[in-house]
């Protein structure tokens, strides 16, 4: 690992010292954030996949409830019922803050709070199963909205995950050894002044020394 370019001086030490502490403790921070980004983000896969299950098995059973209605009512008929529609909805959304992730949450809104009013006709001349098929769609409608919710909220944590990962790998393949590889060699470079400087006085307190007993070393 290739150390950084700095003058080896004790000052620099003890600045790269404290750069390696707060990275250490960066470190280990971001490996905590990563760790729990990664157990969230499997409890709402797991979540999905049931979601997106329950989400199909409603829409098919719409879809074939509809498909016999169309079926057995004239095309003008149905076109008339379902014109009018009684019940209106809103969708509003807040955000969430995962670990430093804004995941979106969706909420309800309705018109009215009686369930009848997902049926916008009278029952005359209609067929039960138009009524099976708009029961249906009504009933996995928040199941939907909750699969939109669970699929974008586990988008934005894969893409903090990814984030976080590559942050966790630079700290510890890149700069924690740079600073740990500079450190070590500022202190050789230090060890070899200081016994260089040991040296050379060693030398002046003999050459001091025969001056005073008038001899020549």
């Amino acid at each position: 690992m290739a150390k950084l370019s700095v003058n080896p001086t004790r000052m620099q030490l003890r600045i790269l010292k404290k750069k390696l502490i707060v990275a250490m403790r960066g470190h280990k921070l971001l490996k905590d954030k990563r760790d729990e980004l990664m157990r969230q983000f499997l409890i709402l896969v797991r979540e999905n996949n049931v979601l997106r299950q329950e989400v199909e098995n409603g829409i098919r059973l719409a879809n074939a409830s509809m498909a016999i209605a169309g079926n057995v009512m004239q095309k003008q008929v149905l076109d008339v019922a379902l014109m009018l529609p009684k019940q209106e909805l809103q969708i509003e959304m807040e955000e969430k803050n995962v670990m430093s992730v804004l995941i979106p949450s969706y909420t309800i809104k309705l018109k009215t709070n009686n369930t009848n009013d997902i049926y916008s006709y009278g029952y005359a001349f209609t067929s039960s199963e138009l009524d099976d098929a708009i029961k249906a769609l009504s009933d996995v409608f928040p199941q939907m909205l909750r699969l939109a919710e669970v699929e974008k909220s586990c988008q934005l944590i894969a893409a903090e995950i990814e984030k976080t990962r590559r942050r966790v790998n630079a700290l510890e393949h890149v700069i924690i050894p740079q600073y740990q590889e500079t450190i070590k060699y500022i202190k050789m470079k230090l060890d070899e002044n200081e016994r260089g400087t040991i040296t050379r006085l060693m030398k002046v307190k003999d050459m001091i020394l025969a001056q005073a007993h008038g001899y020549n070393q």
